[in-house]
């Protein structure tokens, strides 16, 4: 059975966090903006004595040029990337590259990712991995690429005539509808 894995805050910081957000939901509980819990939960632990930066900026040069600029939620210790939200959906990937773009840009080794707005809170933690390269780096994921895939995997699209998606074994079964006639031979 592999251990518990242990982040770059040997987890004591990365549990006073996640404990601080528990106690936040379980008084607040889903519905607010995600404002309202980024607020909270700084003033949450800085009542434990934890510090906590709020919309830390971040700026990102390329050969001396600002080429981004981030906003983190909150940057505790400066050693954790925390970014809060308020969703009824759960996390996807986006919401993960975003901290990813975050841990790139700070240096820092561990993120927490916190969903407020369902009914339990949502709380992965967010390694950055291995240098990124061109293959590594996060990349957005949604509707665009489902459909890129899914003609690259399937061609142009199904049959088109009726007969061509029974032979093809696509379409649906059953009786013809109005619109479509049967040959019979």
């Amino acid at each position: 059975m592999p251990g518990l894995v242990v982040d770059a805050t040997g987890n004591d910081l990365t549990y006073r966090i996640i404990g601080a957000a528990m106690r936040v939901h379980n008084r607040l509980g889903p519905g607010y903006k995600e404002e309202v819990y980024e607020r909270a939960l700084a003033a949450e632990l800085e009542t434990e004595g934890v510090p906590v930066e709020t919309q830390y900026r971040v700026e990102v040069y390329d050969q001396g040029i600002l080429v981004a600029l981030f906003f983190l939620d909150l940057f505790v210790a400066r050693t954790v990337v925390v970014e809060v939200k308020a969703f009824a959906h759960q996390l996807t990937n986006d919401e993960r590259a975003q901290v990813i773009n975050y841990l790139k840009a700070t240096g820092a080794a561990v993120g927490l990712l916190f969903n407020f707005g369902r009914r339990r809170l949502e709380f992965p933690r967010i390694f950055p991995g291995a240098a990124a390269t061109g293959d590594d780096l996060p990349q957005r994921l949604g509707r665009d690429n489902v459909k890129k895939r899914a003609v690259h995997e399937f061609g142009a699209g199904p049959p088109s005539t009726p007969d061509a998606r029974r032979e093809s074994g696509g379409g649906r079964a059953g009786p013809p509808s109005t619109n479509e006639t049967r040959i019979r031979e």
